[in-house]
């Protein structure tokens, strides 16, 4: 066997996989979006089993509360981009394949440029907003989507978007959830997530990839495996076999809008503004920069504090859970005075560190 593929000689080994379905797989081009507990094991095992070209978009920096679920990185990571130090840690593990670092936020505007380079997208994003736009330009451009979630013990994963043998497409994720309510979802960090489910899921969504490309397997497409680690069973619901939804534009984003570390500083000095806190107990806890405290899990039950017209900015530990709270909150009040703060508490810490 040649010696380049003497390190994938245990799958070519595989009933019906061969040599043709290893050359299938160097040829591919995936893009995972969202470097964090699902693409973190999502990446390794598609980068081992040697994926030609391994995109991956994430504008995240590394906090230590990721560590428990996020196996890419260390604590000699924290506040560094985890596109960055993912790219760095894969190449090294397989020099082989083409890894492609996307450090950039992904947005209505550049999500289908982003790709356009790639055969399959692989979500591994932690919000409705983000799977909503993923879904929509998978379908918009006819490439497939493998969708993965998880919440406390849950997990899902489903493939999207899928050509049928007469031409028509599978189901796709807004024929699962055609509109959710993301205010009434609690994310991971308020509601919590044990951390061996971010790996399982991964490896599903890393195996949906390796079946598409190889053509090997019956694939989820149509259906949704929901998976809980607690009693340790799985059932797959099956949704159909063709889409019901007709989707024509990529959904409306409100955009998050920032603010720097001295555009902050300076408005308290100057009491033009207001801190919240959308962190949890725990976390204000151990950290307390002061301002008012809404876990962001409440904000709806204070509609009136957060828009009676002072400008409030939001921040919490890297600046991600504040963008989504702003979005949420422009959403329901377009003119309400909410900024998020901009890179969060490392960014407010790097800056008081710098003076």
């Amino acid at each position: 066997m040649n010696d380049d593929l003497l390190r994938y000689s245990c799958q070519i080994a595989l009933p019906g996989f061969g040599e043709a379905a290893q050359q299938l797989l160097t040829e591919a081009k995936v893009l995972v979006v969202g470097a964090g507990g699902l693409g973190c094991p999502a990446l390794q095992y598609l980068a081992a089993a040697g994926i030609g070209t391994l995109g991956i978009a994430d504008y995240d920096i590394v906090s230590i509360s990721n560590l428990h679920r996020q196996i890419l990185f260390s604590p000699a990571d924290k506040d560094f981009k985890k596109a960055m130090i993912a790219t760095k840690r894969l190449q090294r593990q397989n020099l082989d394949i083409k890894v492609v670092t996307h450090d950039i936020r992904v947005t209505a505007a550049n999500v289908m440029e982003l790709i356009s380079a790639y055969d399959i997208i692989v979500d591994c994003t932690d919000n409705f907003e983000a799977r909503y736009l993923l879904n929509d330009a998978g379908v918009l451009s006819g490439k497939p989507v493998v969708y993965g979630a998880m919440y406390q013990f849950e997990g899902q994963v489903g493939v999207w978007n899928t050509k049928n043998k007469n031409g028509t497409l599978s189901p796709n994720y807004r024929d699962l959830f055609n509109d959710v309510d993301a205010t009434q979802v609690p994310s991971c960090s308020v509601g919590g997530v044990i951390p061996t489910l971010a790996g399982i899921i991964g490896c599903m969504q890393a195996n949906e990839v390796i079946k598409y490309i190889t053509k090997t397997g019956d694939l989820l497409n149509g259906k949704v495996l929901i998976f809980d680690a607690q009693s340790m069973q799985s059932r797959i619901i099956k949704i159909g076999s063709v889409t019901k939804t007709n989707i024509t534009a990529l959904p409306k984003m409100v955009e998050a809008i920032t603010m720097s570390v001295d555009e902050v500083k300076k408005g308290l000095e100057e009491n033009t503004l207001e801190l919240l806190d959308i962190r949890t107990d725990r976390e204000r806890d151990e950290i307390d920069i002061g301002g008012e405290h809404i876990e962001v899990d409440e904000l709806e039950d204070h509609w009136d504090y957060i828009n009676n017209g002072t400008i409030k900015v939001l921040y919490c530990s890297s600046g991600k859970r504040s963008d989504n709270a702003v979005k949420m909150i422009k959403q329901k009040f377009p003119e309400a005075k909410v900024f998020s703060l901009e890179g969060g508490l490392g960014a407010w810490f790097s800056y008081l560190d710098e003076d």
